[in-house]
This record gives structure tokens, sequence and C-alpha cells, in this order.
């Protein structure tokens, strides 16, 4: 069997990390380490002579699992202070209370303690930095150790403007949403109904790793490997976001804000930007706007295609997460091509106009230039 690498958390394979998760099952007929047994490696540093210290416990809940502390689990063993921790799965509160952190149970909020639950009565914690949503766990161990985690992940001290971007940035797109999920938060002010169901977000795919009501076998053995899997999926996706984020979308914003910043010397409109090269620059472009107090808003954005080496003029949507364009490209040129749209259009080279208006193309800079503008002005 293959053995996956776990990233960032010391090299060691999943065959390594198994070893560390235990489970206890309070008042059942099932269990594998004793309580006792357990609060005494949770408590055994106090005692201990080796030369080698004993390794910490981080306690979470048995029995079904969710996303976030699947998370939060293997976010704090990225930690100095967890690194290679064991996991004990239960909700025994006499337990719970030796062990070095808690998360996703036992009712407290105490980061000097390390408890991160959200559950009990009065919890309203958020990320802050104008965030509003409620954390769960997940988001609890990334506030507190977030910094800690990107910075040894990408080997640059924590104070680095960089790591002090990627933190915000890693929690809007990737861990607010499991926190969001998780404390039953709706992505819409609205109370109609969704258009389709999306079913493949990573809490969703997290979920379905739980044993299955079918499954004949129900033992705490086999939950126990389901909510190691749900560990390294998500943290798999966890670190690579960060990496993501530092490869790819740092380099970008800082070319959509160059593009940005020199915007009239493309067009005085100032509703035009060329980028220097194709980039994921809808990532950035709204944030950026704000950010840089632009208006009037951009309306196009050009850049070529790498691989034709034709231009592209593309139009920018009224928001993230819409497809309505701002001001799309010319109404008479849609949905045609080449010289027939040419010819309408009154500029050579063009290739295409994609029926809604969102997109067209152009062989030159100077024809995708002079379609933004008309489509500008029309």
């Amino acid at each position: 069997m293959f053995l996956p690498r776990l990233v960032g958390g010391g090299g060691r394979t999943l065959a390594h990390f198994n070893k560390y998760l235990v489970r206890t099952t309070t008042g059942g007929p099932i269990s594998r380490l004793p309580p006792a047994e357990i609060a005494a490696a949770a408590t055994s540093s106090l005692f201990s002579t080796s030369a080698t210290p004993p390794k910490r416990v981080v306690g979470t809940h048995s029995g079904s699992f969710h996303c976030d502390e699947a998370l939060a689990c293997f976010l704090i063993r990225l930690t100095h202070k967890f690194s290679g921790a064991q996991i004990v799965r239960t909700r025994d509160p006499q337990v719970l209370g030796k062990l070095d952190a808690v998360v996703d149970v036992g009712g407290e909020y105490d980061p000097t303690r390390d408890r991160y639950d959200h559950h009990q009565k009065g919890f309203e914690q958020v990320f802050g930095h104008g965030f509003t949503t409620k954390l769960s766990s997940a988001g609890l161990v990334y506030k507190h150790y977030g910094t800690e985690i990107i910075a040894k992940e990408l080997r640059l001290e924590e104070e680095h403007p960089d790591v002090c971007r990627l933190f915000l940035a890693v929690y809007k797109n990737f861990v607010e949403a499991v926190d969001a999920i998780d404390n039953g938060v709706n992505p819409y002010d609205t109370d109609q109904p969704p258009r389709y169901v999306n079913n493949t977000s990573l809490s969703h795919r997290i979920g379905r790793l739980n044993l299955d009501w079918t499954d004949s076998n129900q033992s705490s053995e086999k939950e126990d490997e389901a909510f190691q899997h749900a560990m390294k999926l998500a943290g798999g996706e966890f670190l690579e976001s960060i990496h993501f984020h530092a490869k790819s979308w740092l380099p970008a914003r800082s070319i959509v804000m160059k593009s940005l910043a020199s915007r009239k010397d493309v067009d005085s409109s100032g509703e035009i930007i060329v980028l220097t090269r194709p980039l994921p620059w809808k990532l950035h472009i709204f944030e950026l706007e704000k950010e840089m107090k632009v208006d009037p808003l951009i309306k196009y954005v050009i850049y070529q295609d790498d691989r034709s080496e034709n231009w592209r003029v593309q139009a920018v949507a009224v928001s993230p997460d819409k497809f309505e364009s701002r001001k799309p490209l010319a109404h008479p040129w849609r949905g045609l091509v080449d010289d027939e749209l040419s010819k309408v259009a009154g500029i050579p080279g063009c290739i295409f106009v994609h029926m809604s208006g969102f997109i067209g193309g152009n062989r030159t800079y100077e024809g995708a230039l002079a379609m933004a503008r008309a489509s500008l002005n029309a």
C-alpha cells in the first residue's frame, strides 16, 4: 500500500501518524486504551525522568466527526508545541481535563490552556481583521497558530510581511468556509432555496468519510481509521492552499496592483487594464479596487493568451461570485467570429466574441484594445 507523506509534519508517513491516534468510549464496551492510561500518558511529562520528553496529547471528541476538528487536529500538530502529538478521541471530561490541548469538545475556549471548543453558550469569537463569521475549532486553532504554521511551512520569519498577508488570505479562501459550514452560516443573505446542490466542498467530502450506516464494521478502530483519513484530506488541502497562495496568489496580486496603478497609461478612461501575462487576476481585482480606491471601476482586462499568442479582452464581473459583467462587449459582436466579426466591429484581426459578451479575442494587442475602447463607448 502506498503511504503518503504528511507534508509539514516532520516527513512522517501515514503509518507513523496512525500510531498516535487512540480513542476512548466513555461508558461503552469498546475501549482500545483505558481512560486512566490515556490520562497517565497525557500527564507523564510531569513525572518523567527520561532525557526524551514525552509527546503531548491533543483531545477531540469520539463519534461522528466533521471537517473542523479534523483540520484543527492536523493544524495543531504542525506547531512546534504540539509537533507529533498524540490524538485522543473521547468525550470523558476527566480525560479531557488532563490533556495538553482539546479541540471541538469540552465546552471551553481558553487559548492560554489550549482549549478550543466553540459549542458553549455565549461563544461568539470571530477571526477579526474584518471577518465576522463565528469560528469553529479549526478557525480557533488557526487564529492562534496560523502565522507560526505558515512561517514554518514557507521557512520565513513570522513577522515577514508575506506571512501576514498569507495568514489573512488562507483564512479568507480556505478556513472561513470550514468555520461557516460547521456553524451553519449560509453564504447568501436570502431565504430562497439554492438553484442547485453543491456537495463537493471539503466539509461535505470529510463528512462522507464517516462510517456509513450500511457498513458491517462499526468498530471504534474503523471509526479511528476514517478520522485519520479525514485529517489527511483536510490537512493536505490546507497545505496546498498555503503553497498556492505563496507561489501563485501573492505574485499575481503584485502584478495586478501594478496594472491598476498604470491603468491611465492604457486608456484615459482608467477603466481598462493590461496584464503583462495571463494570471488569476479575478482573485485580486475586486479587493485591490477597494484598497486602491479605484474610481471608476475597471470594465475590461486585456492579456495575451500564452498558448496561441493572440490577445484576449475580458469584461470584469459585477462581483467575485457573479457571472454578470459590469459592461459586456458590444452586443452586435456577440456570437460572431473572424472576418464577419471584424467587418461588423470595424476592427481588423478579430477572432471571436462570446455569446454573453464576457470575453473576446483579437490577433493583436492594438485590436484587443480597440475592442475594449469601442465596447466602453457603446
